[in-house]
């Protein structure tokens, strides 16, 4: 059922498409304007919404009446830029400009009177205040612009009302909080949409009142090779070797239960013989195992999700991924875990070569895991080794394993797209440009565009809880 047949729905700072995704999801027809500055965003909005009339220009030269025709208009989306707002940004300056693109929202109310304007940003939206001549913001008037700008809608004749969301809680599989806010005219009251979603062990989720938290896990695609970090032309930072030795201790090692992949799934260079990927949580029963390293059930996966800057360590791959962001870090790491042939926990570690990589792996964590946190280059001459193999071995299910190597890649451009809720068909890796023309978009192009987005489950839910009673008109009429 098509809503809002009479009325116009205009999408600025409209992306690559996230929130236009979601508002065509939940209007059941295309959105009818969608303006942003980026060729290479609205490239990428075109090829996806065809039906939509696009202006690639600066939001503020946009004419709203002369866009619209003056036609009544029933619902404005605005994203305003928020890295000056972000925390992301640390105490760097910050542009007044940039932090001043909310006004847009009095701009379209006083000219096109829409009887609804939604608004996403950063969760430090509300601390939107003066900057001082150093160019960062003045603590002391921290949240003065934010609340004039409610003021000024107030005075328009809105209603405004304002949350946190995750879009987690409404289906996507990534925790991004955001900052939403409503504002409408119409004399209708505001609705917050309910949470679809939580988590898994919550009392609503096992009562069946709401569905488990989607995850980074279904988002991975396991027939992308995850190379072996022990083979890399160029070796890793120190920083990410250290939260790769804490995200194994974490999520792997001292794990009551770590995801697990299956044997045949070829996430690792070395893993060659591929069918269809198999994924499972360690509490279900282990499919049959041969201890075997080059045989065709040699070994098991049990990945992570690394957060590769601050001091963040990463995040289990059962849950949803953290928030990804234009210039993104999340990466996968895949530990490979082989049946450990016969190796006592409690005896001196077996000779160490370097034909393989498993007494490797176990002298990088034993001296992660002592005081020394910055670890040894593998050239060095071998710490000293305790009796206790505390880290090579590692029992799941009642059986023992062996860490016997550690992958890492980069997320790719789609999976980091469905984890922020976008189906697969949504074309990310080409655009149309404003002559018509097919262009390709780079992997950095199409990471930007997801970085920036709104998570189209969570646009839909808010347009649904708001619109709800349109159904109800166009049933009736």
């Amino acid at each position: 059922m098509q809503l809002l047949p009479h009325e116009l729905i205009v999408d600025n700072f409209a992306g690559g498409g996230g929130t236009s995704t979601g508002l065509e999801q939940a209007f059941g027809r295309p959105i009818d304007i969608a303006i942003n500055h980026d060729p290479e965003a609205l490239a990428m909005h075109r090829i996806n919404h065809p039906n939509t009339k696009h202006y690639c220009e600066s939001v503020w030269e946009v004419d709203p009446i002369k866009v619209t025709g003056n036609q009544p208009v029933g619902l404005v989306w605005l994203s305003p830029d928020c890295k000056h707002f972000s925390k992301a940004k640390g105490g760097a300056p910050v542009s007044k400009r940039v932090r001043g693109l909310a006004w847009l929202a009095l701009r379209w109310a006083s000219k096109c009177r829409p009887r609804v304007i939604m608004l996403e940003n950063v969760e430090e939206f509300k601390t939107w205040g003066p900057v001082g001549e150093d160019g960062k913001p003045c603590k002391i008037n921290k949240g003065k612009t934010f609340r004039s700008f409610i003021r000024a809608l107030e005075n328009q004749g809105y209603e405004v009302e304002y949350r946190e969301l995750r879009a987690c809680d409404f289906g996507a599989p990534t925790t991004r909080k955001r900052f939403f806010l409503i504002a409408r005219r119409d004399g209708l009251k505001i609705q917050w949409p309910k949470p679809t979603h939580g988590e898994p062990d919550s009392l609503a989720v096992k009562k069946g009142k709401l569905l488990p938290w989607r995850t980074a896990a279904e988002c991975i695609d396991w027939s992308i090779p995850c190379p072996s970090i022990f083979e890399r032309t160029k070796p890793l930072a120190d920083n990410t070797c250290k939260r790769i030795a804490a995200g194994i201790m974490r999520y792997v090692i001292n794990f009551p239960i770590p995801f697990i992949v299956n044997d045949k799934t070829p996430v690792m260079t070395e893993i060659a013989n591929t069918s269809s990927p198999r994924c499972m949580p360690a509490n279900e029963p282990l499919r049959t195992i041969c201890s075997q390293i080059k045989g065709g059930h040699h070994a098991l996966i049990a990945p992570f999700i690394a957060k590769n800057y601050t001091g963040v360590v990463g995040s289990e791959i059962c849950s949803p991924l953290h928030t990804i962001t234009a210039c993104d870090h999340n990466s996968l790491v895949a530990p490979t875990l082989v049946v450990n042939p016969g190796g006592c926990v409690n005896s001196p570690l077996k000779t160490i070569t370097t034909g393989r990589h498993h007494p490797l792996v176990s002298a990088f964590l034993s001296v992660y895991y002592g005081n020394e946190r910055n670890g040894q280059k593998l050239s060095d001459p071998m710490r000293t080794i305790t009796g206790k193999d505390r880290f090579s071995l590692i029992t799941i299910n009642g059986i023992d394993y062996r860490l016997n190597d550690i992958g890492f890649r980069m997320l790719q451009p789609r999976e980091l797209f469905q984890a922020q809720g976008f189906d697969d068909s949504y074309i990310i890796d080409k655009g149309i440009d404003e002559h018509g023309k097919v262009i390709k978009l780079s992997k950095t192009a199409q990471t930007r565009m997801v970085g920036n987005s709104v998570c189209p489950p969570i646009a839909k839910a808010l347009v649904e809880a708001n619109f709800a009673h349109e159904k109800l008109y166009s049933v009736v009429a």
